[in-house]
């Protein structure tokens, strides 16, 4: 890991103790600055970096093809609902206190052809918290459903996340761009749309090292945290604290899910929900399969010659 300015490597040591009297250390070193909430920037050597041209922050090639193909909410924000007859519905980020950066990947974001000198502008946190909206960019929230338990839940969504857009790089690859933790949207049922320090940094580390270890996986662009504050039980133990707000930048091909397609599901003889979009098939299924199969399948898409 390369530190820049005046961050400094400390090696933080916990050790575990277990039942037989056995002790097992980690030892972890991070880029850390004078606190807590200290800006802590990960950076790669150069030659680890794109090849390809860099943009600025302002300059980035959003396309938002998804966006564009797909049934959209009437409704913009609003309340927490069922979303019927849309595939993602407009919101805005709540936005933050104080955001600072504390942690970033110069290799995920030059995915975007996000210069690595970006990370260091004052206001990077301001746009990877969503405080600021990045020019091109259309924060939507995707409805989706699903299982929780083994069991048909109906509609999930993203209750935290937001997509921001799709970047089409210089490579001519397309990436979606998404902030977990942005706030409330209409699919975020009782929860508040906020995720906490300790949880985003375990996302970033690991889905970095996933990464790194060949494993596919969703990549972690940055981590902002900020002086807002939720309230959360750590151990459901009914002793409350408050943590952090904290803000997650993910990076993947699509954020699009066999989910995406359980909007048309009939009522579940299990638990009595449905899809939040059974019976419209006729309506949405097209579009959301054709952009799927055009988009991420062209090989299959060419040889049925646009006729799926």
């Amino acid at each position: 890991m390369h530190l820049q300015g005046r961050h400094q490597a400390l090696r933080y040591t916990r050790s575990l103790s277990f039942d037989r009297g056995h002790r097992f250390q980690r030892v972890v070193t991070i880029a850390a600055g004078a606190s807590p909430t200290a800006r802590l920037t990960q950076t790669a050597s150069m030659e680890q970096q794109s090849a390809g041209p860099t943009r600025k922050l302002e300059n980035l090639n959003f396309d938002n093809l998804t966006l564009r193909s797909l049934p959209i909410d009437p409704v913009v924000g609003g309340p927490i609902r069922q979303v019927e007859g849309a595939c993602f519905s407009r919101v805005q980020p709540t936005p933050l206190a104080n955001p600072q950066l504390v942690v970033a990947s110069p290799e995920a974001l030059a995915l975007l052809d996000i210069d690595p000198s970006e990370i260091s502008r004052p206001d990077f946190p301001a746009f990877f918290s969503g405080n600021r909206l990045l020019p091109g960019s259309e924060p939507a929230a995707h409805c989706y459903c699903g299982y929780q338990f083994g069991l048909f839940s109906g509609q999930l969504g993203d209750g935290a996340a937001m997509y921001l857009g799709e970047v089409v790089n210089s490579a001519g690859e397309r990436w979606e761009l998404q902030l977990k933790g942005a706030g409330k949207t209409p699919y975020s049922r009782q929860a508040d749309g906020r995720k906490v320090l300790r949880s985003s940094l375990r996302e970033f580390l690991c889905s970095e090292a996933m990464y790194h270890l060949g494993i596919p996986t969703t990549r972690a662009g940055s981590c902002v945290t900020s002086d807002s504050r939720v309230v959360r039980d750590v151990h459901y133990s009914g002793n409350p604290i408050l943590e952090r707000c904290t803000v997650v930048s993910r990076i993947a091909p699509t954020f699009l899910r066999f989910g995406s397609f359980e909007i048309f599901k009939p009522v579940d003889p299990m638990t009595g929900r449905r899809g939040s979009s059974a019976g419209l098939e006729s309506a949405l299924l097209p579009p959301l399969l054709h952009h799927v199969i055009r988009t991420y399948f062209p090989d299959i898409w060419a040889a049925h010659g646009g006729e799926v």
